[in-house]
């Protein structure tokens, strides 16, 4: 089935509260994507955010991020008192973290203690269907700001850090209530996401969320399962994750996340990993897997080097982790985010799996006739997008573009002189001979690179864009609804 989606991750959206929600604007988003045409919903990672904010270094893999919490739903449930809103940042186009962060957590806090007894017995029942991660994280967190926030490697009770069973029983009975809080705080967020899913999926439109493939080495997940990681007896990483120097960065990246220690995982039938996906299916209704290829080969760092220019390329867990997959999950939905470094035996393996693999139109028009990016190359067993959360915006990219890569794209797509060169990379994304084509909001609004969201390798600056309000229009919804329909997407 040919269908279509937007990329639009939930902090982007318009709303009050300084930062996107799961409320009022994220239903409307829900059926502008309807009114468009488009099948599915496109987010990044869901969980709760912490280096530079960044949904790929997140404090646990299975919590939900307080931010996104819609404090005007629980003003009207009653959960909340009311309140006077303070102004969440000067600028509507961008999420001042510094504010909105320090404004939520007093909220959320507030609502605990308005609201905690009353919705005692729900978030008893909550807390003990989900006992398998949310008492690790919870404790973790309460944990975490008893020490000022610092990683739970540099906490300096080392019988904390290390897990003493003793120790670990006293700090619960120490840290009940803030223990108590986070779990009240993940009990809302998840009554709200899964509200906001269903009201989605009744307008025809499935979540497509997405699972980075590492943890962060700052994460309930780490600290909790030592031994499923390449971590050395004082529980430091030995080795991190990074990809080697290329043409666009000659340090490479190191990225930092702590590496698998597969054969450990692979003793249990890769148990953890089992659990982590099925978490995912219940979220969501696709799973896009980042970094794909680090099943088949993975870079490896040693954790003392500061930059990744001195890894090496170590096996995956390859098939052997797949056939655990299909047998345990044989209905999971999952995408294969396979860009980068593509060997044959990532290939071998996309093929054995075959999960559908992406695409990126703004990577095809380099002049090389074989460029795999190309639309001729592309099969219905794949998702192709104008541009992922990591590229420029359509027009910041066309902006850049030398005369090349115009050409390039004008002669592929067979774009007239008399049509819009963003319109029509866009239909000719819509076109793809594949199954599943997103396109991110920032491209269906024409903004420039001053709205992308993130730029790989640099701080500070990502993670930030927020759409205007009133900007999801209904004529701009008709728009592309017409290029669905061109498109046989519809």
């Amino acid at each position: 089935m040919r269908q279509s989606g937007i990329l639009m991750h939930l902090t982007s959206l318009p709303s009050p509260e300084g930062i996107g929600t799961l409320g009022a604007e994220a239903r409307k988003f829900a059926d502008f994507l309807a009114t468009a045409g488009c099948g599915i919903w496109q987010v990044l990672p869901i969980s709760p955010t912490g280096f530079a904010e960044s949904p790929y270094q997140c404090f646990s893999t299975f919590a939900g991020n307080p931010l996104l919490i819609d404090l005007r739903t629980l003003v009207k449930e009653r959960i909340l008192p009311r309140f006077e809103w303070p102004v969440l940042g000067e600028d509507p186009e961008r999420v001042d973290f510094s504010r909105v962060i320090g404004f939520k957590r007093s909220m959320l806090e507030k609502a605990f203690r308005h609201s905690g007894k009353k919705l005692a017995g729900e978030v008893a029942q909550f807390r003990k269907e989900n006992a398998w991660w949310i008492e690790d994280y919870a404790l973790f967190m309460a944990i975490k700001e008893r020490f000022g926030g610092v990683s739970w490697q540099d906490w300096p009770d080392d019988a904390i850090r290390m897990r003493r069973a003793g120790t670990l029983r006293k700090c619960r009975e120490e840290l009940k209530e803030p223990t108590d809080e986070h779990v009240f705080i993940q009990y809302l967020f998840f009554r709200q996401w899964h509200a906001l899913k269903g009201y989605a999926n009744e307008k025809g439109v499935k979540i497509f969320g997405d699972m980075p493939i590492y943890v962060a080495e700052d994460s309930a997940d780490t600290w909790a399962n030592p031994s499923i990681f390449q971590l050395d007896r004082h529980r430091r990483p030995t080795h991190v994750a990074g990809v080697p120097p290329d043409y666009f960065s000659w340090d490479g990246q190191r990225w930092g996340n702590p590496l698998y220690n597969w054969p450990a995982l692979a003793r249990t039938d890769y148990a953890w990993w089992m659990t982590r996906l099925r978490w995912m299916e219940t979220i969501y209704d696709i799973t896009r897997i980042d970094h794909f290829i680090g099943f088949a080969n993975y870079y490896a760092v040693p954790a003392t080097e500061k930059t990744a220019r001195n890894g090496e390329w170590r096996p995956g867990p390859g098939r052997r982790f797949f056939d655990v997959v299909k047998r345990e999950l044989p209905d999971m939905r999952i995408v294969a985010e396979d860009l980068g470094a593509v060997n044959e035996k990532v290939r071998r393996l996309m093929d054995y799996c075959g999960y559908p693999g992406m695409k990126v139109l703004t990577f095809a028009f380099s002049g090389d006739p074989h460029n795999e990016h190309l639309v001729k190359y592309h099969s219905p067993n794949m998702v192709v997008y104008t541009g992922t959360h990591d590229n420029n915006t359509l027009l910041g990219w066309w902006n850049h573009a030398t005369q090349q890569e115009r050409n390039s794209a004008i002669l592929s797509l067979g774009i007239r002189h008399d049509e819009d060169e963003l319109d029509a990379i866009i239909l000719g994304t819509l076109k793809s001979p594949a199954d599943t084509a997103i396109i991110p909001m920032q491209d269906i609004l024409r903004l420039p690179e001053e709205a992308r969201m993130n730029l790989p390798g640099t701080i500070g600056t990502n993670w930030l864009w927020r759409m205007k309000p009133g900007a999801a229009t209904g004529k701009l919804a008709a728009r592309l609804r017409g290029m669905n329909m061109a498109a046989g997407r519809v």
